[in-house]
């Protein structure tokens, strides 16, 4: 760390002197790429992960232009693209909107915008099952356990219990469920009976969507924050802009 960086300042006055995000992640990428192989070795290794004034994930941003063209140019790279005004509103508009969802209402975006993709869609499959096999399952938006252990979390194991009564073998739940992190997961045999079954047994058609329920963890917090407060937050000030719109365009 007292090897001079390109500024002319130390790496270790440079890290004592961090203050954002930007200043950290662009400190770690001089730093390796004054290394030998640096780069190539340690490019993984970047601890900031997330970045710019939408807070979006940077291996989301680097998945992202291999699926659609980014329309600037980049300038150095994808992940310094993210910490500009340009780059970080483009890429978060892009996690919040661009991706099917089978919903009726904003506020499910905010949600997964938070809490993954089509998580408020899984956390409604969730209370389905919920209600279906009469165990606790918490509607987190995660249908599988994290990690791909293998191990069998709350989510398929309520499920199994309806694999004789929905007319579908565990194999078959579990290839279902993999689903979860993916457009479509509503079309299938396994999300289609459970709330055929559900609504039959509660006799009332039930919501496709529900806010997960995931207490956000952060060294920033100073108190309990959940993914429901943070969706309606957001829902909140989206309606107040809309607000401010209309008395525009009225006056």
């Amino acid at each position: 760390l007292a090897i001079g960086s390109p500024d002319g300042r130390s790496y270790a006055e440079r890290l004592d002197a961090v203050k954002t995000e930007r200043e950290l992640s662009e400190l770690f990428e001089d730093f390796i790429g004054m290394v030998p192989l640096g780069k190539t070795f340690f490019a993984g290794d970047n601890p900031v992960r997330t970045g710019g004034p939408m807070q979006v994930s940077i291996a989301f941003a680097e998945a992202q232009v291999q699926q659609r063209r980014y329309p600037y140019a980049v300038r150095e790279s994808v992940r310094r693209e993210v910490f500009t005004r340009r780059g970080g509103l483009y890429f978060g508009t892009a996690h919040l909107l661009d991706y099917a969802a089978p919903y009726d209402r904003l506020i499910y975006r905010f949600a997964d915008f938070n809490a993954g993709r089509w998580a408020s869609r899984n956390a409604g499959f969730q209370a389905a099952v919920a209600l279906a096999s009469g165990l606790p399952v918490v509607p987190d938006g995660d249908l599988l356990p994290r990690g791909g252990s293998g191990a069998v979390g709350e989510t398929e194991r309520a499920a199994y219990a309806l694999a004789g009564r929905i007319g579908l073998t565990e194999a078959a739940i579990r290839r279902d469920l993999a689903r979860g992190d993916e457009p479509g997961f509503e079309t299938t045999a396994l999300y289609q009976r459970v709330y055929a079954y559900a609504e039959k047994l509660d006799r009332r058609a039930l919501p496709r969507a529900v806010l997960p329920r995931i207490d956000l963890q952060s060294p920033k917090f100073t108190r309990k924050l959940t993914t429901e407060w943070f969706a309606n937050r957001v829902d909140e000030r989206h309606r107040r802009c809309l607000a401010r719109i209309e008395a525009l365009r009225d006056g």
